[in-house]
C-alpha cells in the first residue's frame, strides 16, 4: 500500500503516428472541443432565454445540453494538452477525476435519457395529466434524481478501484477508465465486479424503463395522427440519441472487460472516443434541429445576427 501515500504516475496509450499528425490531431480536436461547448452552450441560453421553451421537455433538454459540456471538459483539456505536450502520462489523483468526470456525464445521460423518456409518455399517452404530473417541483426531483444517483454509485466505484494497489502503470486506452484502473492492481477484483454488476442493473433498470415507455408510446400512436406526429417530432430524437449512446456505451464496457488483441487499434480508439465526441454533438444538434420551437428561435437568433453584421458593413 506505500504506493497509495503519494500520486502514482501513469502513462496513456500514445495515438498513433502522433509525431507526424499531432498538430492535425490537436488542430481536430480543439474544433470538436470548440463546436461542442458553442452548440450546446447557444441551445442552453435560447432555452433560458425563451419563456415559451420553459417547458419539461425543453428543461431536459438543456439539462442534457449542460450534461455534455461537462463530460467534454473531462476529456478534451486533458488529451489537447497531451498532444501539444506530446506527453501521455496522468496522476493517478487526475486520473480518477477524469474517470468521474467522463463516467458520471455517461451515467447522467442514461438517468436523463429516462427522464425524457418518461415526459413524453405523459405526454402522449396522458396529455390531460401533463401539467398536473410535470410540476416543477416533480421536474427538479427528477433533474437532481438524474444527477445524485449515478454520482453515488460511480464514487463507490472510483474508491473501490483506487484504493488498491498498483502494480502496472499503462492504461491502453487514450484516456482513463474504471476497468482500465481496476487491471492495473494484482490485488482481487471480485469486490470491483460484484459492484460492476450493480452498474449493469441500474443501467439495465433505466433500459427498461425507457422500452416500457416506448412500447406504450407506439400502441397510443396507432389510435391517433397527432399522436403519431408528436412521437415523430419529439421522440424520435430521443431515439436516434438512446441507440447511439447504447451501442457505444456497451462497446466500451465489453471491450474494457473482455477486449481482444486482434481488434484493430485504430478501430477501438474510434469506438472509445464515439463515447466523449458523438453524443455531446450529436444531441442539440438533432434535438435543436427536430423541434420546430427550438428550429424557430435557433434560426431567428442566426438571422439576427446577418442583419446586424449586414448593418455594419453598410
Amino acid at each position: 500500500m506505500d504506493n497509495m501515500s503519494y500520486p502514482v504516475i501513469l502513462t496513456l496509450m500514445v495515438p498513433k503516428e502522433s509525431k507526424s499528425f499531432r498538430l492535425i490531431y490537436f488542430t481536430c480536436f480543439l474544433i470538436l472541443f470548440l463546436l461542442i461547448l458553442s452548440i450546446n452552450t447557444c441551445l442552453v441560453i435560447i432555452i433560458i432565454m425563451k419563456k415559451a421553451l420553459h417547458e419539461p421537455m425543453y428543461i431536459f433538454l438543456c439539462h442534457i445540453c449542460i450534461n455534455g459540456i461537462y463530460g467534454a471538459t473531462g476529456f478534451y483539456p486533458k488529451f489537447l494538452s497531451d498532444l501539444i505536450l506530446d506527453s501521455y502520462v496522468i496522476s493517478s489523483h487526475m486520473c480518477a477525476l477524469q474517470i468521474f468526470v467522463i463516467y458520471s456525464s455517461l451515467l447522467c445521460e442514461v438517468t436523463i435519457l429516462t427522464v425524457m423518456s418518461y415526459d413524453r409518455y405523459v405526454a402522449i399517452c396522458k396529455p390531460l395529466d401533463y401539467h398536473s404530473r410535470l410540476t416543477k417541483n416533480t421536474c427538479a426531483k427528477l433533474i437532481l434524481f438524474s444527477w445524485v444517483v449515478p454520482n453515488c454509485v460511480l464514487i463507490t466505484a472510483i474508491l473501490l478501484s483506487n484504493l488498491r494497489p498498483f502494480c502496472k502503470y499503462h492504461i491502453d486506452k487514450l484516456y482513463c477508465d474504471n476497468w482500465s484502473v481496476v487491471k492495473l492492481s494484482c490485488a482481487s477484483s471480485f469486490v470491483n465486479n460484484v459492484y460492476g454488476y450493480i452498474f449493469a442493473v441500474l443501467f439495465f433498470s433505466c433500459t427498461v424503463i425507457i422500452i416500457v415507455s416506448y412500447v406504450k408510446l407506439i400502441s397510443a400512436c396507432k389510435a391517433s395522427l397527432e399522436n403519431r406526429r408528436k412521437f415523430w417530432q419529439t421522440c424520435l430524437p430521443h431515439i436516434l440519441s438512446l441507440i447511439n449512446f447504447t451501442f457505444a456505451l456497451l462497446f466500451d464496457i465489453t471491450y474494457s472487460r473482455y477486449g481482444a488483441n486482434d481488434i484493430p487499434e485504430s478501430l477501438r480508439n474510434f469506438l472509445a472516443l464515439e463515447l466523449v465526441i458523438v453524443p455531446p454533438l450529436f444531441n442539440p444538434v438533432i434535438y435543436g434541429l427536430n423541434i420546430r420551437a427550438v428550429r424557430r428561435v435557433f434560426i431567428s437568433c442566426i438571422s439576427a445576427k446577418v442583419h446586424v453584421l449586414e448593418a455594419k458593413k453598410a
